[in-house]
């Protein structure tokens, strides 16, 4: 069968759209990853500036999570069907103006209205821009393009709340979005420039079954996990709604075996590549993801300090997270994804444990080295995680594995923390969380039962043969899959 997908040439030669692109991407990843989490520290700040309580300001973060969840299982059929220049450019203009109207909101509702349009541009921007890539590069070339946009993803999370705590010290809570304004713009004008334009010949119908059950589901399941831990919901109303996520997640699966063009095509999955990065990654991401939650915790609560001390301990993992870029390359290229996945999934469990070793007698150089030995593994992980699901997909088919893809991340991002959570909170039972001792052993128990979570996850990397993914990370011609 003839692919669906062909290549519009773009307005400027191949070259300079390789050279630019992945900055490009790597933009408009770190905004939508820096966003994602520097309104957390900012909210008490913003409550008080828009007279509500703090607790009422949740809508402010689980809003945005839930356009996320419920635009990137579409993107994919909006880029095939649209165009990725255009869906790209549409999606960081309207994250951009979205940003400006919640940096000038007056009340709790228009600041809601605001997250959700920028949700809806951030869910378009993470996976056409990555799509973009994966048809630009050939396979020998992925990795290092890949092992460029990833970067932001990872230093994301990790500055938001540092960021966000500056700025609302220095500044205000408005200043937290008008800092996206400068970037989007100068992304704009990159765009017009080096974006290809890649769309489908014959765009595929839009499944709007699969929509309406993906998206509800997804909707319900991300909004509970970003809620997780408050006393918003009792357990039975809780429980209620994980139940009607399963169902409709259940009958979307059901649903997509019986027709011909399924909003994600799930059988995908067979290619074992494919199936490997996005279900192993799922796993080992249930520990990685706990990591921005529960090292806060142990730096403030357990050490002491301050808040603003706490958020330059999350440094070292994003400058080691920098730093990865210019060996992963050489180490996948004379190890090969499987060797550096088994291997290297039980060096991020093994860092991860390490932290139930940290006390207020530890000293601080060892805290930091520790965190850039973390950084540097979680980084190899995510890069190669991300490069091999592309080794054996072809190009027709690369809109539907970045959504799903995508999809899956988001969800196990949301996963990791809830699961953080609910270790942290049984080790500390009916304790107070102001009992320096109690929270620090609570902490030290559940790195060490996240970090062999992490480690029992390498198993789904024994399941890859030898020369699987050689075609990204040596250049090979690809095993059969």
């Amino acid at each position: 069968m003839p692919p669906p997908s062909t290549v519009t040439a773009p307005a400027v030669e191949v070259a300079a759209v390789k050279r630019y692109l992945p900055w490009v991407v790597a933009i408009a990843l770190f905004m939508e990853q820096l966003d994602s989490t520097i309104v957390n520290t900012a909210v008490p700040v913003m409550a008080a500036s828009l007279g509500v309580a703090p607790l009422s300001l949740k809508a402010v973060v689980t809003s945005y999570i839930v356009a996320l969840a419920v635009g990137i299982p579409i993107s994919g059929w909006i880029a095939d069907r649209y165009g990725t220049r255009r869906v790209f450019t549409a999606a960081v203009a309207i994250f951009t103006l979205a940003s400006i109207a919640c940096g000038l909101s007056v009340n709790v509702q228009m600041l809601v209205a605001a997250r959700i349009f920028q949700g809806v541009g951030a869910a378009m921007m993470t996976p056409v821009g990555r799509l973009a890539i994966v048809r630009t590069f050939d396979k020998s070339e992925l990795l290092v393009a890949l092992n460029f946009v990833i970067i932001p993803a990872l230093i994301g999370p990790l500055l938001g709340p540092t960021v966000g705590g500056l700025i609302v010290h220095w500044l205000s809570w408005r200043e937290i979005f008008f800092v996206n304004v400068p970037i989007g713009i100068a992304a704009l004008l990159v765009i017009r420039r080096h974006m290809p334009d890649y769309r489908s010949e014959r765009p595929r119908p839009l499944d709007v079954v699969g929509l309406v059950l993906f998206g509800s589901g997804t909707a319900i399941l991300s909004w509970l996990l970003e809620i997780f831990g408050e006393h918003n919901i009792d357990a039975t109303q809780g429980a209620v709604l994980l139940l009607l996520s399963v169902c409709l997640l259940a009958a979307y699966v059901w649903h997509a075996r019986d027709i011909a063009h399924p909003l994600l095509r799930l059988t995908l999955l067979k290619i074992r590549t494919f199936r490997v990065s996005v279900g192993g990654g799922f796993i080992t991401r249930l520990g990685i993801g706990g990591m921005p939650f529960l090292l806060p915790l142990l730096y403030q609560l357990g050490l002491g300090m301050p808040p603003w001390q706490s958020g330059l301990m999350m440094m070292p993992a994003a400058a080691a997270a920098m730093g990865m870029k210019f060996l992963s390359t050489l180490l996948l290229r004379r190890y090969g994804f499987r060797t550096i996945l088994v291997v290297n999934t039980m060096l991020v469990g093994s860092s991860i444990c390490l932290f139930s070793l940290v006390s207020s007698s530890t000293h601080l150089a060892l805290i930091v080295l520790l965190a850039l030995a973390q950084g540097f593994f979680n980084s190899l992980q995510f890069s190669s995680l991300n490069a091999m699901a592309y080794a054996d997909i072809e190009l027709a088919d690369s809109s539907m594995a970045t959504s799903i893809a995508s999809t899956l991340q988001q969800l196990s991002l949301g996963f990791g923390l809830a699961f953080g959570s609910i270790i942290a909170g049984w080790y500390l039972g009916a304790a107070p969380q102001t009992e320096q001792l109690a929270v620090t052993k609570a902490l030290h128990y559940t790195f060490l039962t996240v970090g062999a979570l992490t480690m029992v996850s390498s198993l789904a990397f024994w399941t890859l043969r030898p020369g699987d993914g050689d075609n990204v990370s040596r250049g090979k011609p690809a095993t059969a899959g």
